[in-house]
């Protein structure tokens, strides 16, 4: 389907990557990984024809479509949600319009023998046949599904765009671009600016209804979920597995470690192949044979090993002093924006050393109760009382966006740093990989990683005992998430997570609250625990009464279910979500065919001689029925999934 050859990329002289070739086939889905800066993004936009390679080519058949989702993207604020979403059907809008064109001009001519009358038949039914492929009769319903899977809901549907904020306009674009159904769908950090909800109707939406699929993510689980194929870029080569993210781990630390031995081997024999030399330089009766071994050295093809040493980048929150017991109590706290309440009567106590995690729909207030905790929003109603001797270090979600573009990487932390801790600069940029020249970087050319990492240390520099880190892992790679992880789980004091990355949360906070309706709801237990509740909660609301649920039911009992065994069932009916999509699909496929055929016949009852055949009415009659009968199942297999995945 795409195919990349010899493709090679340079900035300033420095090679990105050099002599790349891979191919992406049908219904493939792809991870492409490595470390920041190794050029994930640079790829997706050679693919997506935004950016020519310095040398090699990407070829695809003509009629081969691509979508390209980037991390940042300017939009339009003149129409509104489902307005900009239905951009989509810009061609099958031509179609259609085409389309009454032919059937007019049908209408109004009689020379129904003519070659140039079938020729306009044969016109109107490739065209019809064509736009009911695209999906011309149920786009809107298409359209709706859509926009209420990456969250919106109906009422959202006839606002202006421009009210939304960015992670909801990210949205809207991810969502034209799902509607459009290209066949190869480039996305990067897709994720970043989605609730977990919505991120595993992503998941479903990928693995069942898309096209070949690469995929720049650091959200682990997504990409296990999603993805059977792992193309790293690493040394400026790519490395193809043909499995899924977690396997791929294991494997590249089994190649890492064989690259590692090479490297030893080889830089012995360099190491002895020079000292022959330095030995041997100036002796005549060895001259031919020093000069054989620089040949030698010359035509070695030194090994490169990527610079992935964990062990450097060393993350520790310090704890400073100890906190009341309550670092945190919420007593009827409310928030409203003139007649949009976001919550209200909030109550909570969060205990010393407790580390929990603040989840739901964006939109639904966690960032607004962090302001109101941080006292940047004073005129809430209640009480919020911050604990005794409680010093509050906060990571916020746009963190990264407030450096200084102007400052160098030192010069940042420079400005921040005090004491004793401004004769270690270097050392503390070493730890988070800014080591040498990268600490005189300018923070304007840093990827979203290494801004994220910066601010990071800025934090690192507060001596706190309650920390709040709103989307902390945005940006990061899988090692500096794992890194972060573990200082957090280290962390002697308490801590507040809002963040939508499951596998980040799992095994780190003990307790979840749950955000949506204008409430605050408390959950005990883990992330998986959570969801898995939360899944079945949903289906009882729409299946039975809650009363009416056995009380060994896993939502009775969270805390009998380990993340593990709850993660296997939510896989279980993730899996028969997936059946009800492959069955819609057949669905759709089924009506698609009918409407076609009955839009043949019935351009032939509109001739002469079909307006006096009666078999051809009895045919018609018959297809009418099977094409009910199929909207019918459809619209079961619809709502049956709808109660599988709300």
């Amino acid at each position: 389907m795409l195919s990349v050859e010899k493709l090679s990329v340079a900035f300033n002289a420095t090679p990105l990557f050099d002599d790349v070739s891979f191919v992406i086939n049908k219904k493939e889905r792809i991870a492409l990984v490595g470390k920041n800066g190794a050029g994930k993004s640079t790829m997706l936009k050679i693919l997506a024809g935004l950016q020519p390679p310095t040398a090699g080519t990407v070829s695809m058949p003509k009629e081969t479509t691509v979508g390209y989702l980037p991390q940042v993207m300017i939009l339009t604020d003149h129409r509104t949600v489902k307005e900009e979403a239905e951009l989509a059907f810009e061609e099958m809008f031509r179609l259609q319009a085409d389309i009454r064109q032919l059937h007019q001009a049908l209408d109004e001519r009689t020379d129904y023998e003519s070659e140039a009358y079938q020729q306009l038949i044969e016109r109107f039914t490739r065209q019809n046949d064509r736009f009911l492929l695209m999906g011309g009769t149920n786009f809107h319903a298409e359209t709706q599904r859509t926009l209420q899977g990456l969250g919106f809901v109906r009422e959202d549907f006839d606002r202006p765009t421009g009210q939304f904020s960015g992670g909801w306009r990210m949205r809207i674009e991810l969502a034209k671009l799902l509607l459009k159904q290209p066949d190869v769908l480039l996305l990067d950090e897709p994720t970043n600016h989605l609730d977990i909800e919505s991120i595993q109707w992503l998941e479903n939406f990928l693995a069942t209804r898309a096209g070949a699929v690469v995929l720049v993510s650091h959200d682990r689980a997504f990409l296990n979920n999603v993805t059977t194929r792992t193309i790293e870029i690493s040394c400026g080569q790519i490395y193809d597995y043909r499995v899924k993210y977690d396997q791929f781990v294991t494997l590249r630390q089994e190649r890492r470690e064989q690259q590692l031995r090479a490297y030893e081997n080889q830089q012995k024999q360099i190491e002895e192949t020079q000292a022959f030399i330095e030995r041997f330089r100036y002796q005549a009766t060895k001259a031919i044979q020093v000069q054989s071994r620089i040949k030698q050295l010359e035509k070695i093809t030194r090994i490169q090993v990527d610079e992935e040493d964990t062990s450097r980048l060393r993350l520790r929150f310090v704890c400073t002093g100890r906190s009341g017991n309550y670092p945190l109590i919420c007593e009827e706290v409310g928030k409203a924006y003139g007649a949009h309440t976001v919550f209200e009567r909030v109550n909570f106590t969060i205990h010393r050393g407790e580390k929990v995690a603040f989840v739901g729909k964006n939109g639904e207030g966690k960032s607004t109760l962090v302001k109101c905790i941080m006292g940047e929003i004073s005129d809430y109603t209640g009480r919020l009382t911050i604990g005794h001797n409680v010093r509050i270090g906060n990571f916020a979600q746009n963190q990264a966006q407030l450096l200084d573009e102007s400052l160098t990487v030192f010069e940042t932390i420079d400005r921040v740093a005090v004491g004793d801790i401004r004769t270690r600069i270097r050392d503390i940029l070493g730890a988070f990989l800014f080591g040498g020249e990268a600490s005189d970087k300018r923070v304007k050319v840093l990827s979203g990683g290494e801004r994220t990492r910066l601010a990071m240390i800025k934090l690192l520099l507060e001596p706190v005992n309650l920390l709040i880190l709103d989307e902390p892992t945005n940006h990061l790679d899988m090692r500096s998430k794992d890194v972060l992880k573990e200082a957090i789980g280290d962390f002697d004091g308490t801590v507040i997570l809002v963040s939508h990355d499951r596998d980040f949360l799992d095994g780190l906070v003990t307790k979840v609250y749950e955000f949506g309706g204008g409430r605050v709801k408390e959950h005990l237990g883990g992330i998986y625990d959570f969801l898995q509740k939360h899944r079945i909660e949903q289906l009882d609301q729409l299946q039975q009464p809650v009363s009416t649920r056995p009380a060994d039911t896993p939502a009775a009992h969270p805390s009998q279910h380990s993340g593990k065994t709850s993660y296997q069932e939510q896989k279980e009916q993730s899996r028969k979500a997936k059946k009800v999509e492959r069955q819609i699909a057949d669905s759709e496929g089924e009506i698609a065919e009918l409407e076609a055929a009955i839009a043949i016949l019935e351009a032939g009852m509109a001739t002469l001689q079909g307006a006096s055949n009666p078999a051809l009415y009895e045919k018609h009659t018959s297809l009418k029925r099977q094409l009910d009968a199929a909207l019918k199942t459809w619209e079961e297999r619809v709502e049956l999934l709808e109660k599988l995945t709300t």
